[in-house]
This record gives C-alpha cells, structure tokens and sequence, in this order.
C-alpha cells in the first residue's frame, strides 16, 4: 500500500513538472519590444497632433466671422455703346458695335474717318526726290496711325465683351467665397483660389493688351512729332542756306521793279 501511494505521488508530480512553463529571459528581446512601443505610441501620438492640426486649418473663416462683410455692394459695371437704335446713333453705329464686341478687319473704323486719296499716280509724275521722301514719309504716318487705331478699338472691343463675361465669373466666384457653409472641403476651398487667379490673369492679360495700345498711339503721336521738327528744321537749314541768295534776288526784283515803274 505505501509502494502504491508513492508512485501515485511520484507520478502526479511528474506529470506538474511536466505541464509547467519554463520562463527564459532574453534582455535584448525585451529592449527591442520596449523601444518598438514607445516608437509607435510617437507615431500615435505624433499622428494625432497632426489631424488635429489639420482640422483646425480646414476650418473656415465663416465660422469665425460674417464673410458678406467682405462682399462688394455695387461693383462697377461695364458701359454699353448705344448701337441698337439707328436713329441715336445715326453715324457711327458701327463703330460703337465695335468698340462693343471689336472689329479685327477694320471696316468700322475706315467707315467713319476721312478717305485718303490714292498716292499712286503722283509715281508717274516729275517730283523732286526730297519731295517725294517728304511725302512718302506724312503719307507713312497717316498709314501707321490707321493701323494703330484699327488694332485699338479691336482691343478695346474684346476687352469690353470679355469684361462683362469676368464680371460674371467674379460676382459667381464671390457668391462662392463668402458661402457660409461648414461642407465645403479643403479641396473646394483650392478651386476657389485655382479659379480666383485664372481670373486675375486673364485681368492681367487685357491689361496688357491696354498698355500695348496706348505705347502704339504713343509712338504714333512721337512720329508724328518728330516729322513736324524735322519740317520745321528743313525750312530753317534752306533759309539759312538759301537766305542770302533769296535777299539779293529780292533786292534786285525789288530795285528793277522800282525803276521800271510808270504811273499808268
């Protein structure tokens, strides 16, 4: 009976020792796992902070403010010629629908200035060279400045259709901006800004177009004086070459007509 008792002892602590675990320690495993925690709660944590910070820059002024406060009343608007009614505008009707929509072929322009006769035929004729170049040359001017008017109301025409079109985009646009809801994302808000410099460079392109006009009609206006110098200075340099010559023609005309004068 004692023998039967201590194996039943014997096996049933074999069979403890058996089911029980071995604990190993490994020091460079547990400094690994360590530092791999800490390293994702920074992650987690930086991560966080982040969305945070984000969220607080998607939100938008409205939520802050009233953005109608940044809406203009009463914009200016672009001015309509009168064209439609043929007795208003009896004349010039044409020209007034292109200074309205622009008229790249000129015809409007040409129908309200005085014709220019042709300088052809003066080809044929005996002209002194000098003349001829002083011709040609006020001829040029008159050539020079039709065109640079032909080119500024065609400008001028576009700039003024395609300003009330603007107008338009820029009062939607604004309906857009001062929008108070809270919906709108951030990628609303870059379309916003993508369409507010399309606009801004399209502002820019006709204003350059308006600066390249007004240098042409500088130019023009620099020729032209520049030709009225030169006029004046030719007229001085022949009196001044001419002048002795011309004084002692006239004296002698002068005394020869004195002298031969009779009473009649």
């Amino acid at each position: 009976m004692r023998r039967l008792s201590f194996t039943l002892a014997l096996i049933l602590v074999t069979c403890i020792a058996t089911d029980a675990q071995i604990v190993v320690h490994d020091p460079a495993v547990t400094a690994r796992n360590s530092v791999t925690a800490a390293l994702k709660e920074y992650l987690v944590t930086l991560q966080r902070e982040q969305r945070r910070q984000l969220r607080r820059m998607a939100r938008r002024l409205s939520l802050f403010t009233n953005l109608d406060q940044y809406a203009l009343p009463d914009p200016p608007r672009w001015r309509h010629h009168q064209f439609e009614d043929a007795e208003a505008v009896l004349f010039a009707r044409e020209y007034h629908a292109a200074l309205n929509y622009g008229d790249a072929s000129g015809g409007a322009y040409v129908g309200v200035t005085v014709p220019l006769m042709d300088a052809q035929s003066l080809l044929d004729e005996e002209l002194n060279l000098a003349a001829w170049r002083d011709l040609s040359a006020r001829l040029a001017t008159i050539n020079v400045a039709d065109a640079t008017a032909i080119a500024a109301t065609n400008d001028a025409g576009h700039v003024r259709y395609n300003g009330r079109r603007d107008l338009a985009a820029i009062s939607r646009l604004e309906s857009d901006v001062i929008d108070p809801s809270q919906e709108q994302s951030t990628t609303a808000v870059v379309e916003k800004l993508s369409g507010a410099a399309l606009i801004g460079t399209r502002q820019r392109q006709a204003r350059t177009e308006l600066l390249v006009g007004i240098m042409e009609q500088l130019l023009v206006d620099s020729k032209r004086a520049r030709d009225t110098e030169a006029s004046v200075m030719n007229m001085q340099l022949a009196t001044w070459r001419e002048g002795r010559a011309a004084t002692e023609a006239f004296v002698a005309g002068a005394g020869d007509a004195l002298r031969t004068w009779r009473q009649p």
